[in-house]
């Protein structure tokens, strides 16, 4: 479709721009791509240009949004943040149509497999099937990389026209070493010229001749990478496929095929990754480009079936999902509770943005008004701030949102564990409650410990991460258990002899079945001096997107501390509140991107 212009200049702000959008999208933009995942309120300051004063304000807002949080003077990204990128992601409908057939490819070739889309000039990974090695390929999802220097640019350049390509000029131009692209080892520089033969100069006459040198060198160097990547694009149009002989590093190779939609544009391409030690160029394609040429059959015909019909329930359900804060008050009762210190114009915007997600292909303005809760003349505005930021598109048939939402955050978010995204939801438990929380997963028979935060009272519980207990004498181990298909739980309970390692321990069969039937109706476990004489433990599950339970938190304290009733009357609503907390970061993370334990 057509693209609808702004009605300003090119470039120029639009009257209707929402300023604390543009300025939190600023912010947000600055954590996702420094140097480290910790940044000072002042560092962003300096990065962005904004005041100390409005990065203080943005900050309160963000992390109350839960788009960040701090940690002492620090601000880290929050694992909420993977919901913008989620937004786009969602809305194309490729990770469900292409992200089955990648990860089918790669179990198939034994080698990474990659999907990226068009991003300006750029190329912008939004999903990835690694192999397992000691020497690793892989992208993140939200990862861009510069199109001239991967195997997808050149079939994505294919459909370039002058326009396209004189912005690709101008931006290897003024960055030639590709340092604006953190995922990509920078280029080699060119040598520069001498002062030798300038040596009877003055030293600022010198420094000219050198300057002068070096620019000419710079426009040469970009020529003949131009010369290279259009050779390669229009062997990428004749052949139908493109290839990577280390252009991105040495000894990284790769072959690359289109995927089309039904109207026959390019949506994505499809790259099998491989290293020098195991193919070349040639083996590779010879080896690869056939079921490769199958798999992306099978995605275009995927994409080509008709989206699944979303009636209104799921929608707003879905829309509810994306846009609630995660903590409870609404965006009227924050900015209430807060006062000036919250942005409430942002957390619109932001609203409006995660809102594209519910909704696959473009959206009208009306149906994301309906989908937000907001008038149409505020969801408009947001718009057209997102509009000129880059981040959305208007079309003939609606708005559409960008890949470059994807450079909010995703790639850093979407990288955590299953244990950094729990660690700071465990020590916010221990202040509030000033015992000993813990993360553990279900390891055959046994819990294993993934994280664990402990007290600092003089006499606490002393586990360790990489801990293993019997699962039938813990309370976490009783979550886990309950959780197991029925047959899987039987088959955990005919391979378990209970021991009594205390004289409380379960150690019957029809006893250890009764107490995981009981934390089943409860929706907790409960484990009294079973494990160890005075050790009283309460869990609670960790779900993931799909409601999955995939570990299990929990409070252990000693018994005579407090009596049964006040220890549950105290810790339950904390911790079943810190479960809930891990499991909306987790459903967040691992929505479009697996998520690994540790």
């Amino acid at each position: 479709m057509a693209q609808r212009t702004d009605e300003t200049e090119p470039g120029a702000p639009p009257e209707e721009l929402v300023g604390p959008l543009e300025r939190g999208l600023a912010v947000l933009r600055a954590m996702a791509t420094g140097h480290g995942g910790r940044h000072r309120p002042g560092d962003l300051a300096r990065t962005t240009g904004l005041a100390r004063s409005t990065v203080d304000r943005v900050a309160t807002t963000l992390v109350r949004l839960g788009y960040v949080r701090a940690e002492e003077r620090d601000l880290l990204l929050a694992p909420r943040a993977a919901e913008l990128g989620n937004a786009y992601l969602s809305s194309t409908g490729l990770p469900e149509a292409v992200g089955p057939h990648a990860v089918a490819l790669a179990d198939e070739l034994d080698e990474s497999v990659s999907v990226a889309v068009p991003d300006g000039d750029g190329v912008r990974f939004v999903a990835q099937a690694a192999r397992r090695r000691a020497m690793a390929i892989s992208f993140r999802a939200g990862d861009v990389l510069p199109a001239e220097r991967c195997a997808p640019g050149a079939l994505f350049a294919a459909d370039w026209g002058d326009t396209e390509w004189e912005a690709w000029r101008a931006r290897h131009l003024k960055d030639p070493l590709d340092t604006g692209f953190p995922s990509v080892p920078p280029r080699t520089s060119s040598p520069s010229a001498s002062l030798s033969a300038s040596a009877s100069a003055s030293p600022s006459e010198a420094m000219e001749a050198v300057e002068a040198v070096e620019a000419v060198e710079a426009v040469e160097a970009v020529e003949a990478v131009e010369a290279d990547f259009r050779e390669r694009t229009r062997r990428g149009r004749e052949d139908g496929w493109a290839a990577d002989d280390q252009l991105i590093e040495s000894g990284l190779i790769a072959v690359a095929l289109p995927v089309h939609d039904p109207a026959g544009a390019v949506v994505c391409a499809v790259s099998v990754v491989s290293h020098t030690s195991r193919h070349d160029i040639g083996s590779l394609a010879g080896f690869a480009l056939p079921p490769l040429r199958a798999a992306v059959a099978a995605m275009e015909a995927a994409l080509a079936a008709p989206a699944a019909a979303k009636t209104v329930e799921a929608v707003e359900t879905t829309t509810a999902q994306v846009t609630a804060e995660p903590t409870g008050p609404g965006v009227a009762a924050l900015k209430e509770e807060l006062g000036a210190g919250f942005l409430q114009s942002l957390a619109r915007g932001l609203d409006v943005l995660c809102a594209f997600g519910a909704v696959r292909g473009p959206v009208r303005l009306a149906e994301l008004a309906r989908l937000t809760g907001l008038p149409r003349a505020t969801a408009r505005r947001s718009l057209i701030t997102l509009r000129h930021l880059g981040y959305v598109r208007e079309d003939e048939d609606g708005f559409r949102v960008l890949p470059r939402v994807l450079e909010l955050g995703h790639a850093r978010v979407s990288g955590l564990t299953l244990v950094e995204i729990a660690t700071p939801h465990l020590a916010d438990l221990v202040l509030r409650v000033h015992e000993s929380a813990s993360l553990a997963v279900l390891d055959g028979q046994d819990i294993r410990y993934v994280a664990r935060v402990a007290s600092s009272r003089i006499m606490h519980i002393d586990i360790r991460v990489g801990t293993r207990l019997p699962a039938y004498a813990t309370s976490m181990g009783r979550v886990l258990l309950a959780a197991l298909p029925e047959g899987e739980r039987a088959a955990v309970f005919a391979g378990v002899t209970p021991e009594a390692l205390t004289p409380h321990t379960v150690t019957t069969p029809e006893a250890l079945a009764e107490a995981v039937a009981d934390t089943t109706r409860r929706g907790y476990g409960w484990v009294e001096q079973e494990l160890e004489e005075g050790l009283r433990s309460l869990a609670a599950p960790v779900t993931d997107g799909g409601g999955r339970v995939v570990a299990a938190v929990n409070v252990a304290l000693h018994a005579g501390r407090r009596s049964a009733e006040e220890s549950l009357e105290t810790l339950l609503p904390h911790l079943l509140a810190t479960a809930a907390g891990i499991s909306a970061d987790l459903a967040a993370v691992s929505r479009w991107s697996p998520v690994r334990v540790s």
